[in-house]
């Protein structure tokens, strides 16, 4: 079979040049998690983990995780993707960029490719500055808070607040700004004037450091879903394996908490 069309604009593969060049990729991966394990076998605080996550995710646990990890594993190197929308997690996955997932689920059930351990249950809370008015307050009712400017994530956190709003009869909070950078969002939030949600685990781990804290208020928003994801079948490495027991240990203290919430 040809394997290659050749044309003055280049190289490229046909159908059937294709089929060996995918599942080489399959090759080369376990060919590297060998490499890996020898390397972790001769020194367990050796080897490499590459993780797939989201950015509302990489502000709280998964920084937690490496923190904690890289103490007890100092030679130990951390690869983060950090894809663009949850569902982009999947594909580098499968893709075996990735050798698992450590961030929010699509859906609380696996597909038929993969495994899925649910950590726990996190919930939406909306946060501002430390110094805002509204921690004046001991109970505030959402409707208080539409004319007050927010800023919002276009996916995710962003649109399960606005739903929450309309499933209590209000208009739509007045969103000043959307966006998907959860820095940005962070920042404003923590100028006192700007309103924002997030999940409730990562103003545990790092609502300190964005100056942050929870507002008291109520929103009918339901629970995500924060989990482990790997391909059935793959062995994984063995640095992998001791990143997904420390994260279930950085994770406990939520599932005493039930459903993320902010404990301490």
């Amino acid at each position: 079979m040809r394997l290659l069309d050749r044309s003055r604009q280049g190289v490229e593969p046909t159908i059937y040049g294709s089929a060996p060049l995918k599942w080489s990729a399959t090759i080369f991966d376990n060919l590297r998690q060998g490499i890996d394990e020898i390397e972790f076998l001769a020194d367990p605080t050796a080897g490499e983990v590459r993780v797939g996550t989201h950015e509302a995710i990489t502000g709280g646990l998964v920084p937690a995780v490496i923190n904690r990890l890289s103490r007890q594993c100092p030679r130990m190197h951390f690869t983060v993707l950090q894809a663009p929308l949850v569902a982009e997690q999947y594909r580098d996955l499968r893709e075996r960029n990735t050798e698992l997932i450590l961030g929010q689920l699509v859906t609380p059930t696996a597909a038929e490719d993969l495994d899925v351990e649910i950590l726990f249950e996190d919930s939406v809370v909306v946060v501002a500055g430390v110094n805002s008015k509204w921690h004046r307050r001991r109970k505030i009712d959402p409707a208080e808070l539409i004319d007050e400017p927010w800023v919002l994530t276009p996916f995710l956190v962003g649109p399960m607040v606005r739903e929450a709003f309309r499933a209590k009869g209000l208009a739509l909070p007045r969103e000043t700004v959307t966006s998907n950078a959860i820095q940005l969002n962070s920042t404003l939030a923590a100028t006192d004037r700007f309103l924002t949600a997030r999940l409730a685990s990562n103003v545990r781990l790092s609502g300190k450091r964005w100056s942050q804290r929870v507002l008291p208020v109520e929103l009918p928003v339901p629970p995500v879903y924060i989990g482990i994801v790997t391909l059935k079948g793959r062995t994984i490495s063995p640095a992998a394996r001791v990143f997904i027991e420390c994260a279930r240990k950085v994770a406990e203290p939520f599932v005493k908490a039930g459903k993320g919430g902010v404990v301490g």
